[in-house]
């Protein structure tokens, strides 16, 4: 069974307060990156896979999309979103990611913010998107970085005075399921190696354009005092792909 804790009260209690959840994008360290990788949205019909409260959905349409298709398990994410929005341009569908089913080409983009790592089976996914997706689209996600999600404590190592002296690093090449604390405890993540991430994408036929692990801005650092410590290991990944026009060319 696919694990839902965002419908958990207490998980989404504590999700409710952090400052991504309260200020949107502005507050995502990861989003000036993110957004500088996305392709132009005018015009397009979009898709969003993990939507949350939307955020991603709400910006393809202030550039001007055609369309947003919001996806996301959880019912109280998904009432978030709702109440955030008036656009009727933009749907959103209680589903898992696993078990999207669109007409072939149907979007030009795929966007997914830090949703990956919730599912077990990321090479699945690709082929889903990759067929959904019109030729010559866009697919672009973040992941929580592998170095970050290897161990199961996901922490930094910190000495008797709460100093955090480094992050450690192990069993990275063993992938599957961790069993990890995030908000509350006993949350259900995958670990998989960069080159997994790499590789499944390839196989289902995409070309890999930008692969960036990423770093929050300047501005972020000096206004954040704690994300000093996210330029010393890497959080996030982030990766943009294409499918390429060929099936237009034969």
């Amino acid at each position: 069974m696919k694990q839902n804790k965002y419908d958990d009260a207490n998980f989404f209690s504590a999700y409710e307060q952090m400052p991504r959840s309260i200020d949107g994008l502005k507050a995502a360290g990861e989003w000036h990156v993110l957004k500088a990788l996305l392709p132009e949205l005018s015009n397009k019909n979009v898709l969003d896979l993990g939507c949350g409260f939307g955020w991603h959905c709400r910006y393809a349409r202030e550039q001007q999309a055609r369309s947003v298709t919001g996806i996301d398990i959880s019912e109280k994410m998904l009432q978030k979103a709702r109440e955030k929005t008036d656009d009727p341009f933009i749907s959103y569908i209680k589903m898992p990611i696993e078990e999207i089913h669109f007409s072939d080409s149907q979007f030009d983009v795929v966007i997914s913010s830090l949703a990956f790592h919730y599912i077990k089976s990321f090479d699945t996914i690709c082929k889903k998107v990759y067929e959904c997706l019109a030729p010559g689209g866009t697919f672009v996600f973040s992941v929580e970085h592998p170095i970050f999600t290897a161990r199961e404590e996901q922490d930094w190592f910190i000495d008797e005075q709460g100093i955090r002296i480094h992050w450690p690093v192990d069993n990275y090449q063993s992938e599957g399921l961790r069993e990890t604390t995030f908000l509350t405890e006993n949350v259900v993540k995958y670990h998989r190696t960069i080159s997994t991430y790499i590789n499944d994408l390839i196989g289902a036929g995409f070309s890999i354009r930008v692969i960036k692990e990423p770093v929050p801005s300047d501005e972020m650092v000096k206004s954040v005092p704690d994300m000093k410590d996210e330029i010393r290991r890497p959080m996030f990944l982030i990766i943009s792909a294409e499918k390429e026009m060929t099936s237009l060319l034969k």
